[in-house]
């Protein structure tokens, strides 16, 4: 089989315009070898800094990475798209404009033999009741559209806002020696799962637990890593 290649928390958006510039260079080099290369490609949250799209809209300045995106499943590798925290505001564009397949929520499958488990990673801290609560609000159909009411130019304002000060918070948070991520990926592999890949917090990992592997992306704000599984192993690169 053709080896399946893993990325998150790109973030794209979230930095000053030269440092953006650089990561989506570096992205779109990537990609290029994603597709020169791989059978599929998941991405498991947070791509975006932010995304919301509207009916007939969506945010502007990512054309050459969505175009990237329709090159590699028109070229026939299998993208899958799993939403996170920072862009689960999807609709229908990634599938019907790129054809990506979109997951909203975790999801499982078998591959190369190997069971997989993917989460992007959020709403696991054990201490963090607070951001569970407000991602039941955020994801909630009625609060989807009734932010879809504000006119794209305020609401994509207020959403990179509500982004960046969310970071700040977070960044500075105390949730305890556990931060439920490895304990979540140990009931997973106690169910009988291979791997568990996750995301969303940045900083790579790959961790035996028990008969299984806990696998976190990191992410391309910092190291830009990348996960590639050949059918017999799993291996955290970093891309230069």
């Amino acid at each position: 089989m053709k080896p399946s290649y893993f990325i998150s928390d790109v973030h794209l958006g979230l930095q000053e315009p030269e440092i953006e510039r650089q990561k989506e260079r570096a992205l779109l080099s990537f990609l290029e070898h994603v597709q020169s290369n791989a059978g599929r490609l998941y991405i498991l949250g947070d791509l975006f800094d932010f995304w919301f799209e509207y009916r007939h809209v969506i945010p502007k300045g990512y054309h050459r990475v969505l175009g990237r995106l329709s090159d590699l499943t028109e070229s026939g590798v299998e993208v899958h798209y799993l939403a996170g925290n920072h862009d689960f505001w999807v609709r229908s564009y990634f599938h019907e404009a790129l054809g990506l397949t979109v997951h909203r929520d975790p999801f499982a499958e078998e591959l190369g033999g190997k069971r997989f488990f993917y989460h992007h990673g959020d709403g696991l801290a054990i201490r963090d009741n607070g951001y569970r609560i407000l991602k039941k609000l955020f994801r909630s159909k009625i609060n989807i559209f009734l932010f879809s009411l504000i006119h794209p130019d305020l609401g994509i304002y207020l959403a990179r806002s509500w982004s960046r000060m969310s970071r700040a918070y977070t960044s500075t948070k105390n949730y305890g020696e556990g931060d439920g991520m490895v304990e979540y990926a140990v009931a997973r592999i106690k169910e009988g799962f291979d791997y568990v890949v996750m995301g969303h917090r940045h900083e790579p990992a790959s961790r035996k637990v028990g008969g299984g592997t806990y696998i976190n992306l990191g992410d391309w704000i910092t190291h830009r890593t990348y996960g590639v599984f050949d059918g017999d192993d799993f291996r955290l690169e970093q891309w230069n």
